[in-house]
């Protein structure tokens, strides 16, 4: 009877945590529509071209009486953004902590960053300020959110299952985005028949990423559990979760330096993600506005990306199991570089050779991204996921600064997107040099978590 009870109670954990898991794929599925048509395909472009309604006849625009170049607003916003995130994240990261309630703090950025995603509908004209200030604003919101977001999986899923859990979770916001891409292509391409311009076509399929995005971020709020701190520590340090960003950032790091194998990580995570999320962001600027490619081009290369993506992300957490996540990872590094390299010299004007590189970038992006999630859970000491986290989250999912702003400059100073472009590739090669240093199983040992069989 004994051994029954157990075996039922096992079951009856192995089943919550099932629920709890698919409650969680659906926030990637909530907001990653907002990376894909807002970040990605749509507000680039547009955001750029009402710069360019407002700028004087150099082609500049002077917000705050700072002279930007109109092709450079919005990749500054983003950068922007990450200086917003950095001062928020650590200070939301360390109260999830220690209070042990994520779940109303993820809904909070979650809604705020729809309703700023909703309100780009008003982004017409040369109104370029508020389309920055909104991005800015979503942008931090959605960094936040997936900082908490990515700190639950440490908690939903044991060693042995975190790699694929992961890789689950990136494949359903994948799949998200090709969804609603394929919708955005229908209204754009075809916005004479349904009688709108196709000014208020690229809004509506703004607007309507802030809407999904607002209305499947119920599912995880439903399922997902809060983890209470409950201790007598936890509630004497709970004040100090209202210091500062900036302070409390800095108490994050002085942690994070008690565990440097840790630290050596995240630098390498940091800049490799850097030139992911910065192509990412600015690979339809690239191909607008450098080869010339109209935007029904630009959606159906990204939606090829995010086809080849879901495939991809599945597919490499299966070598993952062969070869261990960091080889994994590093011959993804290896193929960003040869892609991105192999970018520089697309002709203008031929779609196809687009849709080629597109189809590179789609089978690397979700697995590295997912196997780098997963790896850097283990490296966690217990009881800091969120804290952690927000360094992680700080570069992740075209939050990056540095990236953005290279690209911006680059652009600034020689007028080529093929300049900016071939800039990126640094952030590739350094980050396999500096992953490739880390002792990956050492490390897990050092924070206190059990090594998995293959790492």
């Amino acid at each position: 009877m004994g051994t029954d009870t157990v075996q039922s109670e096992a079951a009856d954990e192995a089943a919550g945590r099932r629920r709890e898991q698919r409650g969680w794929y659906f926030y990637d599925w909530a907001c990653s529509v907002y990376s894909t048509s807002v970040l990605t395909v749509f507000l680039g472009p547009y955001l750029t071209s009402v710069a360019k309604e407002a700028a004087d006849a150099d082609g500049f625009v002077h917000p705050l009486g700072i002279p930007v170049r109109a092709g450079s607003f919005f990749a500054y916003s983003v950068s922007l953004s990450v200086i917003v995130a950095v001062l928020i994240m650590p200070l939301v990261g360390a109260a999830a902590d220690r209070t042990g309630r994520k779940k109303p703090l993820l809904g909070i950025a979650a809604y705020v960053g729809a309703t700023a995603t909703a309100g780009m509908f008003f982004l017409e004209g040369d109104r370029y300020l508020l389309g920055g200030l909104l991005l800015v604003v979503a942008n931090a919101a959605q960094s936040v959110s997936m900082m908490l977001y990515n700190s639950y999986l440490p908690q939903i899923a044991p060693v042995e299952e975190r790699d694929a859990v992961s890789s689950r979770g990136w494949a359903f916001g994948y799949a998200a985005g090709s969804l609603v891409l394929v919708v955005n292509l229908v209204l754009y391409t075809a916005h004479d028949s349904f009688g709108i311009s196709e000014g208020m076509a690229v809004r509506i399929c703004l607007a309507s990423a802030g809407l999904w995005w607002g209305a499947f971020t119920l599912v995880p709020l439903r399922r997902l559990r809060d983890r209470r701190a409950g201790t007598e520590e936890a509630v004497a340090k709970e004040a100090t979760a209202t210091s500062p960003g900036l302070r409390q950032l800095a108490a994050t790091v002085r942690d994070m330096r008690r565990h440097p194998l840790t630290l050596a990580f995240l630098l390498a995570y940091l800049v490799y993600n850097d030139g992911i999320q910065t192509v990412i962001s600015q690979a339809s600027v690239y191909g607008s506005e450098e080869l010339g490619l109209d935007q029904s081009t630009l959606i159906g290369a990204v939606l090829l990306v995010q086809v080849l993506a879901v495939a991809g992300a599945l597919g490499m957490g299966r070598l993952a199991r062969v070869y261990g996540a960091k080889r994994t990872i590093l011959g993804s590094l290896v193929a960003w570089t040869v892609t991105l390299a192999a970018g520089y010299f697309l002709p203008a004007g031929a779609p196809v050779w687009f849709f080629v590189l597109a189809a590179g970038i789609g089978l690397v992006l979700g697995g590295s991204q997912a196997l780098s999630r997963s790896l850097f859970s283990h490296l966690v000491p217990p009881g800091k996921e969120a804290e952690y986290f927000s360094a992680y989250e700080m570069s992740d999912r075209g939050m990056s600064w540095l990236g953005p702003l290279l690209f911006g400059i680059t652009y600034q100073l020689t007028g080529s997107y093929r300049d900016a472009i071939i800039s990126l590739v640094i952030f590739f090669v350094l980050g396999f040099a500096l992953l490739a240093r880390v002792p990956v199983g050492r490390a897990i040992r050092e924070a206190g978590n059990p090594v998995p069989e293959r790492i």
